[in-house]
């Protein structure tokens, strides 16, 4: 593995001399080899997501460029609708705890869809009248209106950002994104640092 390799400039022992020492590198926090592996994803999610997403310290090792509302208009119906309310917990200010009844939840949707569909109708009426695409998307609804984005990150924060962003307690919406992103892509490119970081690091309670 590349620690063998770079630190002494020695060759591969086999397959189980190095999946031991991979173990032995992250349960002992030798983290430098982790750093050198590094992902690349285009991501499309609503802004509530992103500023979850981009936010936390282990990002600040992210490389991003995202679309530009100054450039790119915003196609229709492109926000984000949840499938469930969720209500305010209780216990904590930031977090949310069940959900609503599906009748009262049935009504906001209808009303989230109405509010989208106005925002819309003034943004598209302020670029008719020509209004900038800068000014024009005042009228978008902020927090639900979905951006797309290329990002790189190394294996080493993109596994510290997956054991938050997993965890119970985080926000339901950003925990898919980085469910999807572990399952789908760092475990089947990683499998033996995916299982390292399930044994020694991750933690979803």
């Amino acid at each position: 593995v590349y620690k063998r390799q770079v630190s002494f400039l020695g060759e591969s022992k086999g397959e189980e001399a190095d999946k031991k020492l991979l173990f032995y590198l992250l349960r002992n926090h030798h983290t430098s080899p982790f750093e050198m592996v590094k992902f690349k994803f285009r991501t499309r999610a609503p802004l509530i997501t992103y500023w979850q997403w981009v936010r936390h310290r282990t990002f600040h090792f992210m490389n991003a460029n995202a679309q530009s509302g100054r450039y790119t208009p915003f196609e229709e119906d492109d926000f984000y609708v949840p499938s469930v309310w969720r209500k305010q917990s209780k216990n904590n200010k930031q977090a949310s705890e069940g959900q609503l009844e599906a009748e009262d939840g049935a009504i906001l949707t209808q009303e989230l869809m109405a509010h989208y569909a106005e925002g819309y109708r003034l943004y598209e009426k302020a670029l008719a009248t020509g209004v900038s695409k800068e000014m024009a998307r005042l009228f978008l609804p902020g927090f639900s209106v979905y951006y797309t984005w290329v990002m790189s990150v190394d294996a080493l924060n993109l596994m510290n950002w997956i054991n938050l962003r997993m965890a119970s307690d985080a926000q339901y919406e950003i925990r898919v994104y980085a469910e999807a992103i572990y399952t789908q892509f760092f475990k089947p490119a990683l499998p033996w640092t995916a299982e390292a970081f399930e044994t020694y690091v991750l933690h979803t309670d």
